[in-house]
């Protein structure tokens, strides 16, 4: 309550000012009329009064002049009360504040006069006229039109006439044409005033003139470097098709610094340069940009000493130097990053305190630059609290349980780097930094463990097109960081539950998924999923049958190491075949009918990847061994391996290099004579080979066509991505595999049963997007064979597809 009525009274306060203002607010020019008032003190304040203020009250104040402005808003600006000792310190604050208010004019004054016994203080205003109306005269560009630029002016309409303020609003007005290509443009204003009801009309008047065009930039005094390569480090440009050729004073000072960095990491430490425009004498408009280079004497360097090491040996030290080494090109800004490099050496050992002191002299006898970095080691500092700042809905618990660092513990980079990257795995966090604070112990610091939250629950729902599903539709709700115990906001818990449902013209699904990481805060994990999922039959993403399928499995896993994972399946799937194509042979159609299958899968994961959501260096190796039927039931009795091995390599501008490989080898045993054909390997198409139809590398059914799948596979895959913008990226690739009918036969160049074999290639571009309901891919892939059961090579195809990551 008392919150409430404090805001309701500095709300009604302020209501009463602003009525009592006529609306009439304006910015304060406060530093422009400081100084007029200083001067026009001692003549505003009267200094003649016959009342000395050291003896007389002021017993009255009288208002003079004032028409929009309230009396009462005059007075109560004043440190002058009524009943207080006239001060002439006091009356020049006063004025002072008066002027500062923005609302009056030169010649406003404060005198006074004998009044019973006392003073009466006479406050004279002269009220600044208000802007009634601003217009533009002379503009012809169509881009800078009334509503554009009314809003950048400091002059408004409705507040008060400030003279400064219009000077300040011609030197935007002439940045703005800067921008567009008007350099040589005259703007004016004129104020017409309205005496008897003090408003004033602004006019500004351009006078545009003709567009200015660089015509061209000559470089002079460059001998080191060519012309074309100084004048690709420019933003500013001459004019041709496709650059307007304008000229920025900004933008180009900006590229004289560029410049002078470019020559600097170069060696050239001592480089000048200057420019100079000058019109072209035939066509004013024309402007020809003549940059001077005088280049020095280029530096390279000599000794590099190491000065203060005790705990980590030079050789070591001089290893972590990545560009200030003997005989390389001298740059200060490359000298203070190796600084840097030496430093974080000493952060991944513990010595958080450590500084680094750089320096640089010039050998008289060699002409090289000399470089010594002196070192500060301090002593080796070690965790006492660790504290966790910046979450709101994530508990405490789930971000320390990532952490790879504990009280007691030295500080070490590398258990510090892998902390971050656990914590930025879970998805929970825009953002996460570090931060120590000193303790009371020397050698002891707290560890701040700073996070963004991101947004971890979604609803979402969409349609598209992919060329496996063809035309779908689905929603979606799911939240990464739940906790079923938390009620009734359900977060914090890093938990994970999510419900989808998607339905299409060939295929419709129901999905329900829970999986908590930290069973009863045990690093074990558990979850379950259940689904029902119908495809319709469909030759042209290879099913040449209907497929129901209906169950769900429970999983169990264990962290076993720091980048290895153990993780046990067990499955149950009642899985319906029907409406097999009429033409196909004995092969496919017996797999007509209902069958149970229950299944238990024991898998192992070795994942250094950087970050899961958008890696750019590390591997993923996985293997899993499927055992269906036997002891655990159900009408097929088989086994599957399946193995997968990423290997990311980070390369220049961000972009990633990935290297994958995928085997797939099974057989049935027992009363089951194959794998069901729901359970055998597939390939061709947006996640294996692209420039194929989907499943339709691999043996096939040799009347209808139909994809029949195998017992073995093997896919290669290399993708090239280089990001264009922050959710688009560019890719080439390269796939290549096959499918084989039988085990015994993976690899080889004939299929026994099909009479093919050999491996099918595919090569192409694609482009990947961010997009609020996840990152897309759309693919273009050109065979390099023909498909089995195909007469000849098809053309290139297009491959879309939607995934949770890239």
């Amino acid at each position: 309550m008392r919150r409430t009525f404090l805001v309701f009274s500095f709300i009604f306060s302020f209501s009463l000012l602003s009525n009592s203002c006529s609306l009439f607010a304006q910015e304060e020019n406060k530093a422009q009329k400081v100084s007029s008032i200083e001067q026009s003190q001692e003549k505003a304040v009267n200094p003649t009064s016959p009342v000395q203020e050291s003896a007389k009250i002021v017993n009255l104040i009288e208002v003079r002049g004032n028409k929009a402005i309230s009396t009462n808003t005059i007075i109560s600006k004043m440190k002058t009360r009524v009943g207080s000792p006239y001060l002439d310190t006091a009356i020049s604050d006063d004025l002072k504040r008066l002027y500062l208010l923005g609302f009056f004019d030169e010649g406003t004054k404060i005198d006074s006069e004998p009044y019973k016994d006392g003073v009466k203080v006479i406050v004279t205003v002269v009220e600044r006229p208000l802007i009634e109306k601003i217009n533009f005269a002379g503009i012809t560009h169509a881009s800078l039109k009334d509503e554009k630029l009314k809003p950048q002016l400091k002059s408004k309409e409705g507040q008060y006439l400030d003279y400064a303020n219009l000077t300040e609003d011609i030197r935007i007005l002439k940045k703005l044409y800067e921008k567009i290509g008007f350099s040589q443009v005259q703007i004016d204003y004129n104020v017409s005033l309205d005496k008897e009801t003090n408003k004033a009309k602004v006019l500004f008047n351009v006078v545009e003139g003709k567009k200015v065009r660089i015509q061209e930039i000559i470089i002079s005094g460059n001998k080191s470097f060519k012309s074309a390569r100084i004048l690709r480090l420019l933003k500013t440009k001459r004019a041709w098709f496709f650059n307007a050729g304008v000229l920025k004073d900004d933008v180009i000072k900006e590229d004289m610094e560029r410049l002078k960095t470019f020559y600097r990491d170069n060696g050239f430490s001592d480089v000048t340069l200057s420019y100079e425009v000058k019109p072209d004498l035939k066509k004013s408009y024309l402007l020809n940009v003549y940059i001077n280079i005088v280049e020095g004497k280029k530096y390279s360097i000599g000794n590099v000493v190491i000065s203060g090491n005790k705990y980590i040996k030079e050789k070591e030290i001089i290893g972590a130097l990545k560009d200030c080494l003997p005989g390389k090109v001298f740059s200060q800004d490359r000298m203070r990053n190796d600084a840097s490099n030496i430093q974080s050496l000493y952060f991944d050992r513990g010595y958080i305190s450590c500084r680094v002191m750089e320096g640089s002299a010039v050998n008289a006898q060699t002409g090289r630059v000399d470089i010594t970095y002196n070192i500060d080691e301090n002593d080796v500092a070690y965790v006492s609290k660790i504290k966790v700042r910046g979450n709101v809905k994530t508990k405490d618990a789930v971000i320390r349980r990532e952490l790879r660092i504990y009280p007691g513990d030295k500080f070490d980079g590398a258990k510090l780097n892998r902390s971050k990257e656990r914590l930025k795995n879970l998805g929970y966090f825009e953002e996460v930094s570090y931060d120590t604070e000193d303790t009371q112990v020397p050698d002891k610091k707290d560890l701040i463990v700073d996070v963004k939250e991101t947004k971890t629950g979604s609803f979402s729902f969409g349609g598209g097109y992919s060329t496996v599903d063809d035309f779908v539709g689905f929603a979606e709700i799911e939240q990464k960081n739940f906790d079923w115990l938390n009620w009734p906001y359900f977060t914090g818990g890093g938990q994970d539950l999510k419900f989808r449902g998607s339905f299409g013209t060939v295929s419709n699904s129901f999905e329900l998924s829970f999986t908590n990481p930290w069973v009863f805060d045990y690093p074990f994990s558990f979850g379950f999923d259940l689904y029902k999922r119908d495809h319709k039959r469909d030759e042209d993403v290879g099913y040449g049958y209907d497929q129901k399928v209906m169950g769900g499995d429970l999983r169990l896993g264990k962290e076993l190491t720091e980048y290895i994972n153990g993780n046990l399946t067990f499955r149950h799937d009642k899985i319906q075949i029907k409406n097999i194509s009429g033409d196909a042979t004995v092969d496919l159609k017996k797999e007509d009918g209902s069958n149970i299958i229950n299944s238990l899968t024991p898998s192992l994961s070795f994942d250094t990847r950087d970050n899961v959501f958008e890696t750019r260096k590390g591997e993923l190796v996985t293997g899993m061994m499927q055992y269906a039927g036997g002891f655990l039931g159900g009408d097929k009795y088989f086994w599957k391996f399946y193995g997968r091995a990423s290997h990311y390599v980070p390369l220049p501008f961000k972009s990633v290099l990935e290297l994958k490989g995928r085997v797939g080898v099974g057989d049935s045993f027992g009363n089951t004579d194959d794998i069901p054909i729901y359970e055998r390997f597939f390939a061709g198409g947006a996640d294996t080979i692209r420039g194929y139809e989907e499943r339709k590398v691999g043996p096939t059914d040799p009347v209808s066509k139909d994809p029949l799948g195998g017992q073995s596979m093997l896919v290669g895959n290399i993708e090239y991505t280089y990001p264009l913008l922050n959710f688009l990226k560019v890719a080439g690739f390269y796939d290549v595999g096959n499918v084989w009918s039988r085990l015994g036969d993976i690899g080889t160049k004939r299929d026994t049963s099909t009479n093919t074999g050999g491996f099918k290639s595919g090569i192409g571009l694609g482009i990947r997007v961010k997009t609020p309901l996840g990152p897309m891919r759309l693919d273009y892939g050109i065979p390099m064979a023909k498909a089995p059961g195909e007469d000849k090579k098809s053309n290139g195809r297009f491959h879309f597809s939607a995934s949770h990551d890239f």
